[in-house]
């Protein structure tokens, strides 16, 4: 998994415990409709979704490797397209709960 600023060293049983529900509360997996990439998603609202891409997600996505072989490469605040619309599906059939009720 990809973690960007996140130290491991929780300094309190309770500080851990708010670290896990920052990164883990609430997420579910959703699979791209096309590629199958697997993510972490969840969403706070209807236009405040979270998403943990892995490493290997990153690398089966065929959208990130067209858009890395552009001469300017992909933008880094650039997401999938497709995965986005899968996680809508996913939002729009129950599968992917919508509000933030425990904080997280």
């Amino acid at each position: 998994m990809l973690s960007f600023g996140v130290t491991s060293g929780a300094t309190t049983e309770e500080t851990a415990e708010d670290q896990r529900l920052y990164l883990d509360a609430r997420l579910v997996e959703v699979s791209c409709l096309d590629c199958l990439a697997s993510v972490r998603v969840k969403k706070n609202s209807p236009h405040h979704t979270s998403v943990q891409w892995s490493a290997e997600a990153v690398a089966a996505c065929p959208e990130f490797t067209r858009m890395s072989q552009q001469a300017e490469g992909r933008a880094v605040h650039m997401t999938c397209p497709r995965m986005m619309a899968s996680i809508e599906r996913a939002a729009s059939e129950g599968a992917l709960e919508i509000g933030a009720t425990d904080g997280y």
